[in-house]
């Protein structure tokens, strides 16, 4: 099977149809009942709450004030867990340029709020190993699962 239709498979398998797919670049959105910032605060406390590790949170509408510059709420947090990213490396180290995980909160230009996140499935076009299959349906539940409880009421 050519490589697009097998990426394209994958894709509709491990993607729940309630996201919207941005484009043709792997990223899945949803619409979230909060701010910006409440959204990331949720899911901020859903992680820790799951013991997985908050690496960093930037909020790029704060850099874009410290140099007069107007952003809409944006931000990003950067969270993980060896159990979750550890089997993906053993597959193949490349993985490491994906992890660890990442959701991205923002305000569109009618004031509505989203969170999204790269979608997992799309890791697998730089490393084809059927032996990775597990680990990655594992991460894309775990992160479906964040990302919708974080934007639910």
């Amino acid at each position: 099977m050519p490589r697009l239709a097998t990426t394209t498979l994958m894709l509709a398998l491990l993607v729940p149809p309630a996201y919207a797919m941005n484009g043709m670049d792997g990223m899945i959105a949803l619409p979230s009942m909060h701010t910006a910032k409440a959204s990331m605060d949720r899911l901020e406390a859903i992680a820790k709450a799951r013991h997985l590790k908050i690496f960093a949170r930037i909020d790029h509408a704060a850099g874009a004030r410290s140099i007069n510059q107007a952003l809409r709420p944006t931000e990003l947090l950067i969270f993980g867990h060896p159990k979750g990213g550890t089997p993906l490396l053993q597959c193949s180290q490349s993985y490491g340029i994906e992890l660890p995980m990442r959701v991205l909160a923002w305000e569109d230009a009618q004031g509505k709020s989203w969170l999204g996140y790269e979608a997992p499935a799309g890791y697998a076009m730089k490393q084809a190993d059927p032996n990775c299959d597990a680990a990655l349906k594992r991460l894309t539940g775990t992160l479906d699962t964040l990302v919708r409880e974080a934007a639910s009421q």
